[in-house]
């Protein structure tokens, strides 16, 4: 199973085995990076517009490099020496261009800074990115709100909540990420199906 995911360790030292501390230490944080996805149905529409996907809205507390935790449910904290190589909202962003590239069933997309002309943005909010700690074990929830917006009249065409919970399997902040990778994956590619079949698959681009 941890096979077919593609985090990768990239910096600092070992974690030790068991429930990692949340304590911030001197120590060099670990840092993680999760995948895109890169399987999907071969059915999905073959669309000839081109989409912006703008950086993800997320509350102060998701909008770091730091890997949450929620231990109650009015809480926030991070784990010690584990951080994402980027803050949050850009990681998921960046997953999330690459995931649609990965169809191979549109034009182009991107993200605003590269000027590219749209014909629609995807406009993201990561409302839930953390561990939970419940009785029961730990788990994962992930949960994005997307709207899709239509260029250039800026007419909010529909929108969409998805959200994945995925148990945290065995201890240790190796097997946190790797619940990470599983419920985010699952999210974005549920994102993308339902971007590519939203609007129609063929239009008139406006001059």
């Amino acid at each position: 199973m941890m096979g077919r995911r593609r985090w990768l360790v990239l910096v600092g030292a070992l974690v030790l085995a068991g429930c990692p501390g949340l304590t911030p230490t001197g120590e060099a944080p670990q840092l993680y990076v999760l995948s895109p996805k890169s399987t999907f149905d071969e059915n999905l529409p073959q669309v000839d517009w081109q989409l912006v996907i703008e950086l993800p809205v997320a509350a102060a507390g998701l909008n770091t490099t730091r890997i949450a935790v929620s231990r109650t449910p009015l809480t926030v904290e991070y784990y010690a020496r584990a951080n994402w190589t980027d803050r949050a909202p850009v990681l998921v962003q960046t997953l999330l261009i690459e995931s649609f590239e990965n169809t191979g069933k549109i034009v182009s997309v991107g993200r605003e800074s590269i000027g590219l002309r749209s014909d629609y943005v995807l406009k993201t909010e990561l409302r839930e990115f953390e561990a939970v700690e419940e009785a029961g074990g730990t788990l994962v929830h992930v949960r994005i709100n997307v709207k899709l917006v239509r260029m250039p009249d800026r007419s909010i065409i529909a929108t969409h909540t998805v959200e994945r919970r995925v148990p945290v399997e065995g201890r240790g902040i190796e097997s946190v990420v790797a619940a990470f990778d599983d419920a985010l994956g699952k999210v974005m590619k549920r994102v993308v199906e339902w971007t590519l079949t939203t609007p129609p698959p063929k239009f008139a681009r406006s001059s």
